[in-house]
Order: C-alpha cells, then sequence, then structure tokens
C-alpha cells in the first residue's frame, strides 16, 4: 500500500498508510514511525472525506461578474493557462516584473508543491512574499538569545521530566507531541491566558494576563537566580551577559509581577522552584508571539531552559532539511524585491501589485483586516489568479480560478518543523485538478520558456533535494519516513555563546534584556483568536463542518453588557463587525474575549479576521499581531 504524508501546516507531519478500494480512500497512522506511532489526529482521520468531497474543483473558472460574487464561466486548462500566460506577458511589459507577486504558503507542505512553483516566478524575476504570519516574531527573539530558533528535538523528551507548554494549546495542535510526552511520562505544565483542553489535561496550569509572559518569565528567572538554583557551571562557560542579566532582574519586584500576571507570589517561586528541579524544557508556542509584546515574550522564556543547564531546552522549530533546490532562487538575475505578507492590502492600494498569483494559501480568510483586502481588490487594478482544490473565500476574489489536486494524487516528500522525519508521499488515485507544478510547467510552456529547471520532473527534484541533505531515497521508498541526522549545533551569536544580554537585538535597536510594556486598545475588550481544534487555520471547515463560532466571554464581561449565555451579539471595533452566538465561560479571564479563526466567509457570513489588526511587529521581522486586537461586545441594536 501507498505510503502518504499529511501535508497540512501542522507540527506531527504524520506519516499514514493508504488504499484506494473499491473507489474509497482510507488512511490509517504508520505504526513504525515514531511520533505518528500508529494513531492519528480528529482532523488526519476524516482525511477520506476531505479528498472524496463533492465540493472539489473539477473544471478552470473565469470571473465573468463582479469580483468576489462568485459569478464564473467554466473554461478549458488550454483557454484558461493561456489567458493567465497572457496577463502575466503583459503586466510584466507594461508595469515591470515587480509588479508580479507570488503568494503561497503552508497549505501544502511538499518540497516540490510548496517550492517547485517559485522556480517560475524567480525566473521572471517578480516580487516575493516576505513571510511573517505564522512564527517570524518568534524566530527573530530566539536568534536574538540562541542565534537560532531551531531547538529540542522531541524525542529527546524520553531524557527528560518536564515540558512546559507555553502559549499552546498543544492538544488540539500538536496532539502527537502531547502524547509523546504522555506516554515519556513527563510531568506537564501550561502557561497560557486560555484555560484550554491542554491546561485542563496538564498537571499545573498558570493563568496569565495577555502580555504578561515577559513579566512572568522574568520574575521566574529572578527567583532561579537569587535562590541559586540555576546551573552556576553551564552558566559560566556557556551563557555572555549573565552578570548583567541578574542585575537587571535584581531591580524586578515579585509583587509587582503578582498584580501584573494575575498569579501569586507564592506561584511564581513554585514554578521556579519546580522547574529548576526538573530542568524542565518548554514548548513555546506560535499563537503567543502574535501580538505586539511577542518578541519580547519570547526573549524572556527562552532564558529559562538555559539557566537550568540546558544548551537548547526549548521547543519551537525544527528546520531538518535544504529545500533551497526546490526553490530556485538561483534563476533570478536580480534580487527580489520583498512584500511583507501581513501588508497585502496595502500594496495593492497603492497600485504596486497588478498581478497576484496564489497557492497553498486562502489569503482572503487568514489575513488580518480583511474587509481592507476584500475592498482593496475590488477597487484596485489587479489580476488574481488562485490554483486550489476548492472555491475557497480566494477564489471568489479571483479572475481565473485553477483547481489543484491533494496530495493523496502526486509524489512529495515533506519534512516536519516539530520532528527530525521526512516522509515520502506517493500517489494513491486521481480524481480531480493538477499539481502546483504541473500547472507552473504549463504556464512555463505558454510563456515560451525554454529553461530545463522549468521542466524538471517532480521526481527528479526530489531526488536533487534527497542527494543534497544526504538521505536515501531506498531508505525513504521502503520505510515511508527516514530520520535527518543532527549534525553537531553550536550558538550561532556574535558572542558564539548563548546571549542573556543579545547583542542581536541591540542591533535592531531594542533593548539588550527584555522589556515589558503594557498595551491597550480604544476598546475593552481583548480579541483572541485561535485556531479550531477540527480546523488548521481556514482548512476543512468546508469538508468536515465542525466549527465552533461562538463568542466565548467571562461571566464578569457578559453581566456589565447585560449578555446572557445563547444571547445574539455583535462584536465590533474600527476594522469590523460581526455578529454571533454568545457563550459564557469562566476558561476565558475577564477582559478577554475570544472567537476562533478563519471560517470561511462564504459559508458563515463573517471571519475574526474582519477584527483582527494588520499591525506588525517591525522590530521582529513584520510578524503579525493578530492577539493585539481590542474590540467591544454589545447585544444587537441596542437590546
Amino acid at each position: 500500500m501507498p505510503f502518504s504524508v499529511c501535508m497540512r501546516d501542522c507540527y506531527d507531519t504524520c506519516s499514514m498508510i493508504s488504499e484506494f478500494k473499491d473507489g474509497r480512500l482510507r488512511v490509517r497512522g504508520n505504526p513504525e514511525h515514531p511520533v505518528t506511532a500508529g494513531f492519528l489526529c480528529p482532523k488526519g482521520a476524516l482525511l477520506p472525506k476531505w479528498f472524496h468531497s463533492r465540493d472539489r474543483l473539477r473544471t478552470p473558472l473565469i470571473r465573468r461578474g463582479e469580483r468576489g460574487r462568485g459569478a464564473f464561466r467554466e473554461a478549458s486548462w488550454e483557454e484558461a493557462i493561456k489567458l493567465v500566460a497572457d496577463k502575466l506577458r503583459e503586466t510584466i511589459e507594461r508595469y515591470g516584473s515587480e509588479s508580479v507577486l507570488v503568494y503561497q504558503y503552508a497549505g501544502d507542505r511538499g518540497a516540490v508543491n510548496y517550492a517547485f512553483p517559485l522556480r517560475l516566478f524567480h525566473y521572471l524575476n517578480t516580487a516575493m512574499l516576505d513571510h511573517g504570519i505564522c512564527d517570524r516574531a518568534g524566530q527573530e527573539a530566539l536568534k536574538d538569545v540562541y542565534g537560532t530558533a531551531v531547538g529540542l528535538d522531541p524525542e529527546e523528551l524520553r531524557n527528560q521530566r518536564l515540558l512546559v507548554y507555553w502559549g499552546i494549546n498543544a492538544f488540539w495542535t500538536n496532539f502527537h507531541g502531547f502524547m509523546l510526552a504522555r506516554r515519556n511520562d513527563l510531568e506537564i505544565w501550561t502557561v497560557d491566558v486560555v484555560r484550554t483542553e491542554t491546561a485542563k489535561k496538564s498537571d499545573k496550569f498558570f493563568q496569565i494576563r495577555p502580555d504578561t509572559d515577559v513579566l512572568f518569565a522574568l520574575g521566574v528567572a529572578k527567583v532561579l537566580i537569587e535562590e541559586d538554583l540555576y546551573d552556576k557551571t553551564f552558566v559560566r562557560e556557556s551563557v555572555c551577559g549573565f552578570k548583567e542579566f541578574k542585575n537587571y532582574v535584581k531591580t524586578l519586584s515579585l509583587d509587582y509581577v503578582s498584580r501584573e500576571t494575575g498569579l501569586g507570589v507564592g506561584e511564581i517561586e513554585a514554578f521556579a522552584r519546580g522547574f529548576a528541579e526538573k530542568r524542565g524544557v518548554i514548548h513555546i508556542g506560535y499563537g503567543i508571539q502574535r501580538s505586539l509584546a511577542g518578541g519580547e515574550s519570547i526573549r524572556a522564556i527562552a532564558v529559562l531552559p538555559a539557566l537550568v543547564g540546558h544548551r537548547f531546552g526549548f521547543i519551537y522549530d525544527m528546520k531538518t532539511i535544504d529545500k533551497s533546490y526546490a526553490e530556485g532562487a538561483f534563476l533570478r538575475t536580480k534580487p527580489a524585491k520583498k512584500i511583507p505578507q501581513m501588508k497585502l492590502a496595502e500594496y495593492v492600494e497603492r497600485g504596486e501589485i497588478k498581478f497576484l498569483y496564489v497557492y497553498n494559501s486562502n489569503p482572503l480568510a487568514s489575513l488580518p483586516n480583511l474587509n481592507r483586502l476584500r475592498k482593496a481588490l475590488v477597487e484596485n487594478d489587479i489580476f488574481v489568479v488562485t490554483h486550489d482544490v476548492f472555491l475557497t473565500d480566494t477564489a471568489l476574489y479571483s479572475d481565473v480560478v485553477l483547481p489543484a489536486n491533494t496530495f493523496f494524487e502526486r509524489l512529495d516528500i515533506a519534512d516536519s518543523y516539530y520532528h527530525r522525519y521526512v516522509a515520502l508521499n506517493e500517489p494513491v488515485a486521481r480524481l480531480h485538478g493538477k499539481d502546483n507544478s504541473e500547472v507552473i510547467r504549463l504556464l512555463t510552456k505558454a510563456l515560451g520558456i525554454d529553461s530545463s529547471y522549468l521542466y524538471e520532473s517532480d521526481e527528479e527534484v526530489i531526488g536533487k533535494v534527497l542527494e543534497l541533505n544526504g538521505l536515501s531515497w531506498g531508505e525513504l521508498k521502503e520505510k515511508g519516513f527516514v530520520e535527518v541526522p543532527e549534525r553537531p549545533r553550536k550558538w550561532k551569536t556574535p558572542s558564539g555563546k548563548i546571549e542573556f544580554y543579545s547583542r542581536r537585538a541591540l542591533k535592531r535597536g531594542l533593548s539588550p534584556f527584555p522589556e515589558y510594556k503594557r498595551f491597550g486598545g480604544k476598546f475593552p475588550l481583548r480579541l483572541l483568536t485561535p485556531t479550531h481544534r477540527m480546523t488548521i487555520t481556514s482548512q476543512y471547515h468546508n469538508t468536515y463542518g465542525m466549527i465552533d463560532p461562538n463568542l466565548y466571554i467571562n461571566p464578569a464581561d457578559a453581566g456589565e453588557r447585560g449578555v446572557k449565555d445563547g444571547d445574539e451579539v455583535e462584536v465590533f471595533n474600527d476594522f469590523g463587525r460581526v455578529w454571533t452566538r454568545a457563550k459564557l465561560s469562566e476558561d476565558v479571564p475577564a477582559g478577554v474575549v475570544l472567537l476562533y479563526k478563519a471560517f470561511w466567509v462564504r459559508l458563515l457570513g463573517w471571519n475574526a479576521n474582519f477584527l483582527t489588526t494588520d499591525e506588525t511587529l517591525q522590530k521582529y521581522g513584520n510578524g503579525s499581531a493578530y492577539h493585539s486586537t481590542w474590540v467591544e461586545v454589545r447585544k444587537p441594536n441596542g437590546e
């Protein structure tokens, strides 16, 4: 039976064994894979439903009405590809190559289908996307301290005693990682603003106020240092700037930390003492750094594992293989103009983007301040092409929609940003649509380009990527996955050590130490927009249908507004407004409300990103700040 790998934008990157029998797909977790361990998460178990969906696109579509209204006519592949090629050529001739932007992300994480389409756009010297939507601020922060965002191999958890989930609902978003920790009998703690399912299943939960992570981490560091609980030998040999950092936290009052975080002084001390005793490691979530305080928070959290003697005692990213050959940036003849992902609407408004090619992504569901982006696409002169499996919200705003196939229908490989395995994906059956790479080859031919790099087969690209990374095709085909050996690692900082006093941060105009700052908005309630258990950002809403559109609000905040459980409410700010039902919950603290993110506007009528800010963390790589959004809640029509 063929090997498959789940290509979703998910930590676990599960190796699967697939079967196509009697016209139906069946999948199961690969029992030999050390992390997948023979089982799938609820989303993965339902992949056949997604694969066989009647809503899959079968025929190219060309817009014939007002953008966004969903009026299309069917077209042949030949007509659609010719139209896209002609418009691409015309745009470059009239406005220059930098007026063309390819917008892609990790809706499909296959090495070929994620990266190969970029080859054509590199060859054409178009503008490229600077990805800041996901984990950018945290990457920059960890580089400030360690010189890298690549942390601990999760399989090393078998040698640990304590895992702290900080700002991550792992039971929903890293299910295999959570079960791996349980199998290894680790004590599990959670630090979060919301009492998530992970928090409820943890041995200890530390519920803090938004943006106070940096202060809590600094308070813990203060206790570790002043009570001599830190690893003195490791710090002396491996840390730069410890003396200065010690003096920095010395001025910090635990009473102040307690007042700001909402935790008692005793809780802060207990965290520090238990963390030191068990030499804890920390899995730092991506959601925590999607706020204006995100970068500073990660910098503060990052010093804690080092204080108890870990060289890389955090889990964040796992960049295991070099896939640059698949992308083909070597085909460029001039440097790329980089467009920040969070600023797409702004660049469209300014007329700097005239042609937008979208694949592996649904920006009209996932980007912030969606009303601005929708308006920009309607009111400006731009040609939009979307290559997708379904008629997404982004496809509705496109001039041409090209049907994509699924990862069950093609050859590819995928690595993980959580573990150290590369998995094989073999074609199981062919139903509808074309590969991302196949469409690019058709466009290349229609443009009259004869570069051999743009016609390489998927197998040739995969073979070269594996060869460049020293991995075996044979082993991969036999087992369905192969482990990437961990090479000797060092801290890539200016000092060559873990930098508590960060020279890199100073160079970017930041304080050498993480700083706490209060943030507030025009409206009184902080809006958090995490992912729902049965979606991955916008994926699966249309096929699984298991969503939760409720607004979660603390009973105290609801009472002040005369809102009862189940009432219809209006949630609004200067970016937009949505109407939904209130669900009262003590899991959400006072002053905070929660909506799950990125449901399809086409299906639900609204999206939490109608409300989210498109502000970015400029000094942290223009990372997103979704969770620095403030709203008000009221009954409709002043009830």
